[in-house]
């Protein structure tokens, strides 16, 4: 059992065959000389080297340094393994004790050692090769001659034969050894390329990992601030149901109270009928009946101060927007209350820097720089028209102070039927419209968004922008026909 866990240990990881010639890396790692100088030129004119195992980088080309030791065990291996000894290929003329072939000549039909090998002939007629048992493997099956090309067009390896006389005779051959170093570069581009395809698989992998663990640590934050949100919304539930119960206490102690204080009276009540007459008409007058409209009331007011505080956990606190005239455009009307923006007819107002020039825009007076706001702006008069929020910064003429047409601004937009949100010159249609003539625009600052909303029921999410705001922004209209006025604070929806 130790020796096959051994013999595995003897093996390049790159071909998986028994170590030929072996080298190490700085980095510890062995692997046959062959094998790792293929590697190490399919990485050339990269931005540097890696050991395939552990991936260690290399500026330069790094040295490699033979394993004695290592291939002096890989040799060894074959004799310390039951039946490897007849299995393996042995010298030809080590006719004592077997010793492991190191090449195969395929003129002489013999195998060499290490020792016999470097006194064999080097004339080019003897071809060496890995050991073989079978070198008739390596002749060509007619002409019994070496096989010393390929042929290109039958991809197969032939002879001199049959390559002059024979059915290859007039196609494209090569020799062996140039179609090896053609196969060798195929393969050293393959496996440059999958070697890319393996570091682009790991950085995607890695990238989505990191979005993974972002969006688990925003889901969490998210789940935390809903909890406490719907937590708060019990307990303010729970105080309301007191409060309502203790107001019904209160009335139907009323009744007691009443009851006792005519029981007193009825002592009385033959001396003093008229006066017990009269008393008793006040006692019931000032009694009367259950408060129902009271309790009622109780009730509508806890439960809008409940939603208020719902819709302020949720969107924020809600804005007070009044639209300044200074800024407005002189084809557009504004309300004396400074809430509602109208197209008509030239206004002559003065010409002056903060003015919108040609467009039928206005900025609101009030800005934001910190914290989360709401405001809502009734648009159901109107089939042409835009809202949004702007820094102030915004151009006051031109096609880039249109809303969203610039990198300052963000809108929803409607042109007839058609409705979309507008930044930086991009356009989102939204191809199922908006079903309500109410919409509310989100500003939550520190977390860089502008969020919409259609005000129909159940309340509906139309678009969220995300940014990193660098200056404070105001709520900002657009009227092409009709009108469009702010709403007042929303308490039910």
């Amino acid at each position: 059992m130790a020796s096959a866990d051994l013999s595995g240990e003897l093996k390049c990881s790159l071909c998986v065959e028994s170590y030929i010639d072996p080298v190490s890396l700085r980095c510890g790692h062995s692997f046959c000389r062959v094998c790792i100088d293929c590697v190490l030129e399919s990485q050339e004119g990269s931005a540097g080297y890696s050991c395939p195992e552990c991936r260690e980088k290399y500026k330069d080309r790094p040295g490699l340094h033979r394993n004695i030791a290592l291939r002096n065990i890989a040799e060894c291996l074959p004799s310390t393994q039951p039946g490897q000894e007849e299995a393996g290929v042995h010298c030809t003329y080590c006719v004592d004790s077997p010793v492991p072939a190191v090449m195969s000549c395929l003129l002489c039909d013999a195998s060499l050692c290490d020792k016999h090998l470097r006194v064999h002939s080097k004339a080019p007629e003897h071809v060496l090769c890995a050991p073989t048992t079978s070198p008739e493997t390596r002749r060509c099956s007619i002409h019994k001659k070496i096989l010393e090309y390929y042929c290109t067009e039958d991809a197969s390896c032939v002879c001199v034969s049959c390559r002059l006389d024979g059915e290859h005779r007039g196609h494209q051959v090569e020799t062996l050894q140039e179609a090896s170093e053609k196969k060798k570069e195929k393969l050293r581009n393959d496996l440059q390329t999958l070697m890319a395809e393996t570091e682009e698989a790991e950085e995607r992998v890695q990238s989505l990992e990191e979005r993974r663990r972002k969006a688990q640590e925003k889901a969490a934050g998210e789940a935390e601030r809903v909890t406490a949100l719907f937590r708060d919304l019990r307990r303010r539930l729970e105080e309301l149901e007191e409060r309502v119960l203790s107001d019904i206490m209160r009335q139907v102690q009323a009744f007691d109270d009443i009851i006792r204080q005519l029981e007193i009276k009825k002592e009385e009540l033959s001396r003093k009928m008229r006066h017990i007459e009269e008393l008793h008409d006040k006692q019931l007058h000032d009694g009367g009946d259950l408060d129902v409209a009271g309790i009622s009331r109780t009730l509508n007011t806890g439960l809008a101060d409940i939603m208020s505080g719902v819709n302020e956990a949720i969107y924020g606190k809600p804005a007070d927007i009044l639209l300044d005239v200074n800024t407005a455009g002189n084809m557009l009307c504004i309300s004396n209350d400074t809430k509602t923006a109208s197209s008509s007819s030239w206004q002559n107002r003065p010409e002056t820097p903060e003015r919108f020039q040609g467009y039928y825009q206005v900025l609101s007076s009030r800005s934001f720089s910190s914290g989360r706001h709401y405001w809502e702006v009734d648009v159901g008069r109107s089939y042409s028209w835009r809202v949004g929020m702007c820094y102030l910064s915004i151009a006051r003429g031109g096609e880039q102070s249109r809303i969203g047409w610039n990198n300052k601004s963000w809108g929803l937009d409607r042109g007839g039927y058609q409705y979309a949100v507008i930044h930086d010159r991009e356009v989102i249609l939204l191809p199922d419209g908006i079903p309500s003539d109410r919409v509310r625009i989100c500003l939550d600052y520190e977390a860089g968004q502008i969020s919409f909303y259609a005000l129909c029921d159940p309340i509906r999410h139309i678009h969220t922008f995300t940014a990193t705001f660098t200056e404070p922004l105001h709520a900002v209209l657009y009227v092409g026909h009709g009108c469009i006025k702010i709403s007042g604070r929303s308490q039910g929806v």
